[in-house]
């Protein structure tokens, strides 16, 4: 089952967040944030698999702060619309949306709280593990996150990354595995979003295992260390 639901951050923002809700009682809360396609039909995807697997899943509709009702497609005029977005996006406003979603995840739930992110949402993720106070954050190929490597962390972290992805060079992801050595990277023989079933960069063989390890490592530390 999935709602609609407002947030506020707490600088006074209402923005938009899509609800997945599992079929009993949630497990734990679980945030996904988009990538600059916004809150499309993949990212409710993930999270209804998420809720499927016990969570109470958050998709904040992290564009709403430049555009509302955000939802792209991966090519053509959509694709171009969501690179636009990319000067505009500030990251710290970002983080004050995903923080809205933890909190309304923990109020709703009772219970702890994990963030997992993809491209944009995986450096979002990060940064949600090193100044927010999630239980647990995993990241898939964030490009950012290498700027923010020597930020500490507040959670145990794990990381995707495809060694065919063009966008992130090998050399930010030994930066970031310098200055955190006790983060779980996971590299896979694939490209960028590979995860995405709706792009032509899908692998489902990578996606699969990626996934399984995400969903482990969630439920180790909002589940089983609670």
């Amino acid at each position: 089952m999935s709602d609609s639901v407002k947030l506020r951050a707490s600088d006074g923002h209402e923005l938009d967040a899509y609800v997945a809700m599992p079929e009993g009682e949630p497990v734990a809360g679980l945030v996904v944030v988009q990538e600059i396609f916004g809150v499309n039909a993949h990212i409710r995807g993930v999270a209804d698999g998420y809720a499927k697997d016990g969570f109470l899943a958050v998709a904040p509709a992290l564009f709403d702060r430049i555009e509302r009702n955000v939802e792209l497609s991966y090519e053509g005029d959509d694709m171009n619309k969501a690179r636009s977005f990319i000067p505009k996006l500030n990251m710290d406003k970002a983080l004050l949306d995903v923080e809205a979603a933890i909190q309304y995840a923990a109020a709703t739930t009772g219970k702890k709280v994990g963030v997992i992110g993809y491209c944009f949402g995986g450096s979002l993720a990060w940064l949600a593990a090193a100044r927010l106070n999630p239980a647990a954050a995993v990241g898939y190929y964030g490009g950012q996150i290498a700027k923010f490597a020597n930020e500490g962390l507040n959670c145990p972290v794990m990381l995707h990354f495809g060694r065919q992805d063009g966008h992130i060079p090998p050399e930010d992801v030994d930066k970031i595995k310098s200055a955190h050595p006790e983060v779980d990277i996971y590299w896979y023989d694939a490209g960028h979003a590979f995860n995405c079933d709706a792009r032509s960069s899908y692998n489902s063989e990578a996606a699969k295992i990626a996934r399984e390890r995400s969903l482990q490592f969630l439920k180790k530390w909002t589940v089983e260390q609670g």
